[in-house]
């Protein structure tokens, strides 16, 4: 079946801003001797809500944390980490074979839209992509159908001709239920873990040159 619309995931996706993310968790976790396991913090990727990481430490404890001293230490290492990130490998040669085939673009993503937008411009993406959804445009995020399913709509493409762009376990979810084909592209941390039903699986974007990745999505 034909590709008519990508529809890109953000976070780890087209900019890997998870690893920071668990790199500052787990030094924070290490000082209070304690382990940040990936299989717990997986949880809260691709989604709003899904993992409190302090909540989680606390328990592991036994006791209270001066939570907001530990936000605001996580949130300037993120961001110091996060504004020295690349585009993941074969975004943006992906993005140009699509502008290429004239093949509709969109993200969705389950942060906020001053994120994700502040992000797209930095790094000169935002007239790549004809939608952006966010949390701020929907009413549940993944792993429900919704961000897709606005996003499928915004294109005017029907979901049968989207191809969705993940790294998360949530993406994914959220991808079959709104009826769409899957490539899952996950971070180095997920590696080893199982991840939901999709369509193809790549370790980077750039694994396959475009024009392969799109040939091998129509013959599926």
């Amino acid at each position: 079946m034909r590709v008519a619309a990508l529809i890109f995931d953000f976070d780890g996706l087209i900019l890997d801003t998870e690893t920071p993310d668990f790199t500052v968790l787990a030094e924070q976790y290490q000082a209070h001797g304690a382990e940040l396991l990936a299989e717990r913090w997986v949880a809260g990727l691709g989604t709003h809500g899904g993992y409190d990481p302090y909540a989680d430490l606390e328990e592991h404890l036994g006791r209270a944390l001066a939570r907001e001293a530990l936000e605001q230490a996580h949130r300037a290492r993120y961001q110091t980490l996060c504004d020295a990130l690349e585009l993941r490998p074969g975004v943006m040669a992906l993005l140009d074979t699509a502008r290429e085939r004239r093949i509709a673009c969109a993200v969705a993503s389950s942060a906020n839209r001053a994120w994700v937008e502040g992000w797209l411009v930095r790094h000169g993406l935002r007239d790549r992509f004809a939608c952006v959804w966010t949390r701020d445009d929907v009413a549940r995020v993944k792993p429900a159908p919704d961000l897709f399913l606005a996003a499928s709509e915004c294109l005017g493409v029907a979901p049968t001709g989207c191809v969705v762009l993940e790294d998360s376990p949530n993406g994914m979810r959220a991808a079959a239920a709104a009826g769409m084909r899957c490539v899952a592209v996950t971070i180095e941390l997920l590696t080893a873990l199982e991840l939901p039903p999709h369509t193809l699986r790549l370790s980077t974007l750039a694994e396959l040159p475009p024009s392969e990745l799109l040939a091998r999505l129509e013959n599926l």
